[in-house]
């Protein structure tokens, strides 16, 4: 079977935000200690995509098994990756995989619980758990983005902790930032999803609120994170060169106002999921390139 195929259904494109993630938890805990066990570096990295990998593949199996991929108009940012629908790669195949990446990211979840101890696992339990019933336990009720959220700020917290043994402000801080962008992609992409998702019993965030109050409740993500980012840097908590994350507000601006002349017109709604997605990603990027610059500040 084609590799492209299989790159496909993984949502390749979607993966960067764990890596946005890792990298911020790496890129803090070297701004705070000046040191990086690059090893365990690597194997975060690794384990953290494979499980995003597997929520992405067990996804897409649950919702071609409960029929909405195949009544949702698919585009290049919602409504699956149109892979099983299409006959492309079985279902059980998919499944399967879902489930065999689901234990790769674990079994670097449970080293890092052998040195580390019960806030890794602790960690690695939420993550198991939120991916295996994501698409249909947590999704249902509503609370996908909030999960979302959480596993970002996670992500962060993990990778931190990791590398310094340390749970601080700062890093709680930066999850929240990273936590947030990711879930503004996810509320976005569920705008085109709603018919479909409404008429096999899902509950989003969207479906709950109705397309034109949910497209005023954008604003709230990006929101949260500049506050953070802006507080972080008050507070001395991030360096003043993460200020550059500011750089993206005319971005956000327009996606915001584009969502709220285009909610309902799905046509003129892919360009609208490009810029929110466009804007989490470099917003997330220029945060983490801050503390970046601010490592080489430091050196100099």
């Amino acid at each position: 079977m084609s590799i492209s195929v299989w790159l496909r259904v993984i949502r390749i494109k979607f993966l960067l935000a764990s890596v946005i993630a890792v990298s911020l938890g790496l890129a803090m805990s070297y701004w705070h200690t000046g040191r990086l066990d690059v090893m365990h570096s690597v194997i975060t990295m690794a384990g953290v995509i494979s499980l995003h990998a597997s929520v992405d593949l067990l996804n897409d199996f649950w919702d071609y098994k409960r029929g909405i991929d195949t009544i949702t108009k698919r585009t290049k940012f919602s409504g699956g990756t149109g892979v099983l629908p299409e006959g492309l790669l079985k279902p059980s195949h998919v499944y399967v995989a879902g489930i065999a990446f689901l234990i790769l990211g674990s079994l670097a979840g449970l080293y890092f619980i052998v040195i580390y101890g019960w806030i890794i696992a602790v960690i690695l339990c939420f993550a198991i758990l939120s991916i295996y019933f994501y698409s249909t336990k947590i999704v249902d009720s509503g609370l996908g983005e909030i999960f979302v959220g959480i596993k970002g700020t996670m992500i962060v917290l993990g990778t931190y902790f990791i590398q310094t043994q340390q749970i601080t402000q700062s890093s709680v801080l930066g999850g929240i930032v990273v936590g947030a962008l990711s879930s503004l992609v996810l509320y976005i992409t569920s705008f085109p999803d709603l018919d479909a998702d409404k008429q096999k019993g899902r509950k989003t965030l969207v479906i709950l609120l109705g397309k034109k109050r949910a497209s005023n409740v954008f604003w709230a993500f990006p929101f949260v994170s500049y506050v953070v980012i802006v507080s972080g840097v008050i507070l001395h908590l991030f360096p003043v060169f993460c200020l550059i994350s500011l750089a993206t507000i005319p971005l956000m601006m327009k996606s915001g106002l584009d969502l709220r002349r285009h909610f309902d017109d799905s046509d003129k709604f892919v360009s609208v999921m490009k810029s929110a997605l466009l804007f989490s990603r470099i917003t997330g990027s220029l945060f983490v390139i801050g503390f970046l610059v601010g490592i080489i500040a430091n050196n100099n």
